[in-house]
């Protein structure tokens, strides 16, 4: 007579343990040493990010200080508005991270993708920007306080861009019922990435209208 243990073959495997997370991932995946190892690069990610930026200031203000051919260069009001959306941006991304840290996974893809949206129209608006001074005749190569402009704004767009693209893969994944313990990583690390860019174009912003 068999055991408890022993289970019918025709019965298949048993169906996956049920828990808070979402499946899709493998035991490999889960939080230790593989989140700690992407945090490091995040952090990395960081500091290499924000040397980029500080050389930039450095070198724009090192140029406002030399010769008598900088003039200022007029700013577009929608840089207003992509300020905004940036900041409202931030505050729905954690507004999703606390829905999901409470089991409410449907609201947190509504908020995620939320974000996602308004990653997508702050660099609308950035183009919109650009847009506005090539109408006025203000290109790059029109004097050194534009040409800083378009390469910081350039800069900070790439970034975003960077950001904007590991945002939709999260979301992607959360469509597809897949944010295991490896996805709650990406989904940090993208919130922390999306939170620096934030405070680096408020960072921008201020050094545009006092110096720029």
């Amino acid at each position: 007579m068999p055991g408890p243990t022993t289970r019918n073959v025709s019965q298949g495997p048993p169906p996956p343990p049920e828990g808070r997370d979402w499946g899709g991932d493998g035991p490999s995946e889960g939080p230790g040493a593989s989140r700690q190892t992407s945090m490091l690069l995040l952090y990395l990610l960081l500091i290499s990010s924000t040397i980029v930026f500080l050389t930039l200031t450095t070198a724009f203000l090192a140029r406002r200080s030399m010769g008598t051919d900088w003039v200022s260069t007029p700013k577009p009001p929608i840089l207003w508005l992509s300020t905004g959306v940036l900041i409202v941006s931030s505050l729905v991304l954690e507004t999703a991270r606390r829905r999901l840290r409470s089991g409410q996974r449907s609201a947190f893809n509504r908020w995620w993708s939320a974000a996602t949206a308004l990653g997508i129209l702050f660099l609308i608006c950035q183009a919109m920007a650009w847009q506005r001074l090539w109408q006025t005749g203000f290109y790059i190569a029109a004097n050194p306080s534009t040409s800083f402009f378009y390469v910081l704004t350039a800069t900070h767009a790439a970034h975003v861009l960077g950001a904007v693209t590991a945002v939709v893969y999260v979301e992607v994944q959360a469509v597809r019922f897949r944010l295991g313990p490896a996805k709650r990583t990406a989904i940090d690390m993208s919130a922390i990435f999306w939170h620096f860019l934030d405070a680096l174009w408020l960072c921008l912003m201020a050094l545009f209208y006092l110096w720029g």
